[in-house]
């Protein structure tokens, strides 16, 4: 897959990726996904996003080669691999900030290096390839669990465990109101996560009824369809005694629909690093002395944040890119004990050579598109 401008994109012929450093391993995809937030640079949201780049940051597939420097896997090893890419020896990785490298995104202080989201994320290719180059192949990748079905390995490189992520940054306790911006596949596995965490109630907001069934029936959450009201934060305030929620998670970021200036002058006319109106709801929504949680995606440009009402009402706001591989050790026994099944939230699968009608569909909200992965032929 190749980005030729905002809505355009093809499969082309490209060299296969050769080992560039001795702790490269060169990965054969068998699987992979495409993203909510690769939607940002199919759109054009996100900056440097250059013509030729190859996106895909959730990716599983077999070990075609090693460079000599690496110890922890062979030839023929079935991995699944975090969308960060990392270092594993910095003062960041050391204390498990994996997605915050110091030493592998020479574009960035702040973000490390991401697979396939421009070179704002490192310029590295991504997994929506028939092989990719996996810098650093000791310490990002990890062998497939016997057990584990290759869909649920797939989102467990970045959609599960970033919706996890963000139920984990919201510091929920027992018997918490948790309201979740976003019935996409981050929002529906933080919905699902947050009950883990011992939330007492679970809604969800979003304007597309069929991400809202599924809100329910998969992450058995309340579910209100900010069309159908006037102002959407005066009914989060009637559903929970005029207080508000405890923990707001904002799962939806730069594109969110619901005001039409804000996406306009964002999404449309990239005036801001992103749309600001799911985050604005969750700081609105939210009691006072409550946490926000944002994982949805903002480019590094300045957006329209509510920050006085979140100053004076004494929320605690908590954000990152999610460090992936430090949530596997308590996923994968939360999916092994059968609390989790992620493929659940699969509706399709792609061929790698159909993808451009893949990011149509994703897009544009088709065929009740939810989570789409793509098969690169051969696989």
């Amino acid at each position: 897959m190749v980005y030729r401008g905002p809505y355009k994109v093809r499969v082309e012929e490209k060299e296969v990726p050769a080992i560039e450093h001795p702790n490269d391993a060169i990965v054969r995809v068998s699987l992979a996904a495409i993203c909510g937030s690769d939607l940002h640079l199919y759109h054009g949201m996100m900056p440097d996003t250059r013509v030729g780049f190859t996106f895909g940051h959730e990716f599983v597939g077999v070990v075609e080669d090693v460079g000599s420097g690496v110890r922890s896997l062979r030839r023929g090893d079935r991995v699944m691999v975090p969308f960060n890419i990392f270092c594993g020896t910095c003062w960041f990785c050391a204390r498990g900030l994996y997605s915050n490298c110091h030493n592998v995104n020479p574009n960035a202080t702040a973000v490390g290096g991401i697979y396939g989201y421009s070179h704002t994320g490192g310029g590295y290719d991504g997994g929506q390839a028939e092989f990719v180059r996996v810098p650093f192949a000791d310490v990002g990748p990890t062998v497939i669990p016997e057990w584990m079905d290759e869909e649920d390995a797939v989102l467990l490189t970045d959609a599960l465990v970033t919706g996890y992520f963000g139920a984990q940054l919201g510091d929920i306790v027992e018997g918490d109101v948790v309201v979740v911006f976003g019935a996409g596949p981050v929002g529906l596995f933080a919905a699902k996560s947050a009950w883990l965490m011992g939330a007492g109630r679970v809604i969800v907001v979003d304007h597309l009824e069929y991400r809202l069934e599924k809100a329910r029936t998969f992450a058995h959450a309340e579910t209100c369809n900010f069309t159908e009201y006037d102002d959407i934060v005066v009914q989060m305030k009637k559903l929970t005694d005029h207080l508000g929620a405890d923990v707001a998670i904002d799962a939806v970021g730069a594109e969110a629909d619901g005001n039409l200036i804000q996406h306009v002058t964002s999404a449309k006319l990239k005036l801001q690093g992103g749309s600001p109106i799911a985050l604005n709801w969750a700081i609105d929504s939210v009691r006072k002395a409550g946490t926000v949680s944002v994982m949805g995606a903002y480019g590094p440009m300045f957006s329209a944040v509510k920050f006085g009402d979140a100053l004076n009402k004494g929320l605690t706001l908590r954000m990152n890119q999610c460090p992936v591989k430090r949530q596997w050790p308590r996923l994968f026994e939360h999916i092994r004990n059968g609390y989790l099944k992620p493929s659940d939230i699969v509706t399709h699968r792609i061929p790698l050579e159909h993808i451009a009608e893949g990011y149509h569909i994703f897009s544009a909200k088709l065929d009740g598109c939810i989570k789409p992965l793509i098969v690169p032929s051969g696989s």
